[in-house]
């Protein structure tokens, strides 16, 4: 456009994304797709942003749900470790910014969540490992139906 004002209507300034969110489980797809979204992060200096999605414990799952609570948080302190251990391994060589976080409820509404709190530009996810799913359909295909961002599926 030969328009100054029109042909900055949609830009921010920004080359490549400023952030990308990465669902992960403790699965061996999640850690791939995490390892995938890592390398993006790094090359394109974004902010890699790992979710962990705990389920929400209901009153009708009675005693359970304590322990549902509980062993969510416990799955997400031991997924925050390994991230920390993995990330010291590379040192400043393979600098990315990260942070972790969690959030409560199914993956795909917990995915969304925080990517539409951050205003993200990309989702990462790994491929289902569960059969189910190609039932009754894998996060990363409703993510691919929400349409909001650009979504990569890590086999």
């Amino acid at each position: 456009m030969s328009d100054a004002q029109g042909s900055t209507g949609f830009e921010y300034g920004y080359d490549g994304p400023k952030s990308i969110v990465v669902g992960v489980d403790g699965s061996d797809s999640s850690w791939r797709a995490a390892a995938y979204a890592a390398g993006l992060a790094r090359r394109q200096r974004s902010l890699l942003v790992l979710v962990y999605v705990q389920p929400i414990a209901t009153a009708s799952w009675g005693q359970a749900g304590i322990s549902l609570v509980e062993t969510g948080q416990q799955i997400a302190d031991e997924l925050l470790d390994y991230v920390r251990t993995s990330a010291a391994r590379f040192g400043d060589r393979e600098h990315v910014r990260w942070e972790f976080r969690t959030a409560q409820g199914d993956p795909y509404n917990g995915l969304i969540a925080v990517a539409e709190q951050l205003r993200t530009d990309a989702v990462v996810v790994g491929a289902s490992e569960n059969a189910g799913h190609r039932i009754a359909g894998s996060v990363a295909v409703r993510l691919v139906k929400a349409g909001r961002w650009p979504v990569t599926v890590v086999p």
